[in-house]
């Protein structure tokens, strides 16, 4: 057969690989980036109707006014709750199960995790390869290769410093990174996080990583069970390794607790874990006590912009749980746990990577509505492309077996 015959084969074949990849590049996705699951616009979560059930399946702000109790403050966070430890009354929420990058707040979790399984007092020499694989820009404690530290210094690396370094040489002490990930998972599932996915035990920004408000408070009031994590939560400054002559002192960076860089410290702070990325933005666990009253606070991303906002919103946030406290309806409960409770560790599961995770119902309720309108515009649209492609290629090929005869002859002619 002459090549030219070959040309209509040619342009149909490659008319319908662009309506292959015109229905691929339109068709509809959900990404974990900036604009999927951990959406950080707005109006991408507040929109649309509330989820049925519980109160903080719903969207917005949850919290059931009475006499003589105060509407809890306007923050610009996009995900918060306030929560009674005693009792685990959630006394207002606003978007509590909203999947967002939880940035250092996720080392609560991998401390709840890691922390039970060694003594404090084991020694561990840090190796080249404790401090492979860490990913740049990420805080760090300062460890050193070969030099000793107690298992407690390495955790007040994690948790003064945030320090990748220390969070990588822990998880090698566990038994590797991937292992540790998936152990963190196991531990959310046991607690009932049903807004969590490890994918850096570390918090530092990864495609598919998100948590929740309610997640984290979980994570927060779990720990503060555990008297080693209450401890390391809770110190403002620390020497490691310590006893050393070349000891360095380690100021925690959470400016609720210690008072730094234009924040007043809180009254009665014990804790628990700050966080930010560029991604996540700023967030926080934080825990304080007052007249023997526990509360939680946790805050997602707040988005004033101020450097300070994530400290100052909580600060509102705990004062008006500690007046609203005695006379608020809660809206929620965390399930109270004594001390020491479910602290034993996770089964120990072989590493495998984590499936995606269907979020809490509420965290996609915000999406079906507009991901139905674009499927449907999808559908029109892809179908009226199919129709144009379909009646472009059969003109070509019917031009083409007009013409192909004659130019057949005029090439063998030549």
């Amino acid at each position: 057969m002459s090549s030219v015959r070959w040309v209509p084969v040619r342009i149909v074949t490659a008319l319908s690989v662009c309506a292959a990849s015109l229905l691929a590049a339109t068709g509809p996705a959900r990404a974990d980036g900036p604009h999927g699951v951990d959406d950080l616009r707005a109006g991408a979560y507040a929109a649309g109707p509330g989820a049925p059930g519980s109160r903080l399946d719903r969207r917005g702000l949850q919290f059931l006014p009475r006499p003589e109790v105060p509407a809890p403050p306007k923050v610009s966070a996009l995900s918060w709750m306030v929560t009674d430890l005693a009792s685990g009354s959630i006394l207002a929420a606003e978007n509590a199960h909203r999947p967002l990058p939880p940035a250092s707040t996720l080392k609560a979790l991998f401390a709840l995790t890691v922390l039970p399984r060694f003594s404090q007092r084991e020694v561990h020499t840090v190796s080249a390869a404790d401090l492979t694989g860490i990913e740049a820009g990420s805080s760090l404690a300062g460890l050193r290769q070969e030099v000793p530290y107690r298992v407690a210094d390495l955790w007040y690396g994690v948790f003064l410093r945030s320090g990748s370094d220390a969070v990588h040489t822990l998880a090698g002490m566990n038994g590797g990174w991937d292992k540790t990930i998936d152990d963190m998972q196991e531990m959310a599932r046991r607690l009932g996080a049903r807004d969590t996915r490890v994918e850096s035990a570390d918090g530092f920004d990864t495609p598919g990583q998100y948590s929740s408000a309610y997640d984290l408070s979980l994570f927060g009031q779990a720990g503060l069970t555990n008297p080693d994590f209450a401890h390391f939560a809770s110190t403002k400054w620390a020497e490691v390794p310590e006893g050393a002559p070349d000891a360095s002192e380690m100021q925690n960076t959470n400016r609720l607790l210690v008072g730094s860089h234009g924040v007043r410290p809180y009254d009665g702070l014990i804790g628990v874990k700050n966080g930010y990325t560029s991604h996540a933005g700023n967030t926080l666990i934080a825990a304080a006590e007052r007249d023997g009253r526990r509360l939680l606070v946790t805050v997602m991303h707040p988005r004033s912009g101020g450097r300070n906002a994530v400290y100052e919103e909580t600060r509102a946030l705990l004062d008006w749980g500690f007046e609203a406290a005695p006379r608020a309806a809660a809206v929620g409960m965390l399930p109270t746990m004594a001390p020491g409770e479910r602290q034993e560790g996770p089964e120990h599961v072989v590493h495998r990577p984590q499936p995606p995770a269907a979020p809490h119902k509420a965290a996609v309720a915000a999406q079906a509505a507009s991901d139905a309108e674009v499927r449907h515009r999808w559908l029109v649209s892809a179908a009226g492309g199919v129709g144009a492609v379909a009646v472009a290629g059969l003109g070509s090929a019917l031009w083409w077996r007009r013409r192909a005869p004659r130019e057949a002859g005029e090439g063998e002619s030549d």
